[in-house]
């Protein structure tokens, strides 16, 4: 293989490894700036080394293009024939602009079918914990604002996030009231408090108070209020999230259950 052969040789690597940097850059940033989450975590850590493999590739091209083009000059080789640089196709262009969109739209879809596993999951996890942990649930559903009730629904939840690994985090919402307005409360866990006695202070309601926006809240009256079934799910940068009504004689409440994970379901 001649020098001439060797420099176009890398002249093509180096260019290869500019465009594969540059969707690098592009998958990259629409990951982070977009909160996509797609692969799984092997996949996630070995698509984030591969970028040193890429500027290793692209740098030692470039090197050794410059080493054997100073070669050529050393050698005097001025007879070997001068090749004229070409422009890019203007078609050649089109496609390299319109890949863009194709991989975002890529991404996009990846992270909606990651989202749509996730939320198979956790509602097939909601009906089978509430089928298998019934009496439990019954007892959540039956809701008196009582430190009783409380502290039985913390060991109710508390058990149910340790039997499921889909929820790391379970609460139960309910409709009530606080000087006759109505209020949505959140119970996750009791934590007792205690005045300047050391007397436990009873349960408030302000302390349960539930935190909400106003997509929320209207989901929330439409369960309560007008006794809709609909299990809502929600989905935005890693963070999952399952409302799931269950009634008992008559009585209301949705069981919360949310997830969070830094990496998709895609993948081997």
């Amino acid at each position: 293989m001649n020098l001439k052969t060797v420099v176009k040789l890398s002249n093509f690597v180096a260019g290869v490894s500019i465009v594969l940097l540059i969707y690098w850059v592009f998958v990259f940033v629409s990951v982070e700036v977009f909160g996509f989450k797609i692969f799984r975590e092997n996949i996630s850590q070995t698509f984030g080394m591969s970028i040193l493999g890429i500027l290793a590739l692209m740098g030692g091209s470039l090197m050794l293009n410059v080493m054997f083009n100073l070669t050529r000059i050393a050698q005097k080789h001025n007879k070997d024939e001068i090749i004229e640089e070409k422009a890019i196709s203007k078609n050649l262009a089109i496609v390299f602009l319109l890949s863009f969109p194709l991989i975002f739209g890529l991404l996009y879809g990846g992270d909606y079918l990651t989202s749509k596993k996730k939320e198979g999951m956790l509602i097939q996890s909601a009906k089978s914990i509430v089928e298998t942990n019934s009496g439990r649930a019954n007892e959540i559903a039956n809701y008196q604002f009582t430190k009783d009730w409380i502290v039985k629904t913390d060991e109710s939840l508390s058990l149910i996030s340790k039997s499921d690994r889909n929820f790391p985090d379970a609460a139960v919402i309910v409709k009530d009231s606080i000087d006759g307005a109505e209020a949505f409360l959140h119970f996750r866990q009791y934590s007792a408090r205690f005045d300047k006695n050391n007397v436990e202070i009873a349960p408030d309601k302000m302390d349960y108070i539930l935190r909400s926006d106003q997509v929320e809240r209207e989901y929330l009256r439409r369960v309560f209020n007008s006794g809709s079934t609909e299990i809502r799910f929600s989905a935005s940068d890693g963070k999952y999230h399952l409302y799931y009504p269950y009634s008992f004689e008559g009585k209301i409440v949705v069981l919360y259950f949310s997830d969070r994970q830094r990496y998709g379901k895609l993948g081997s």
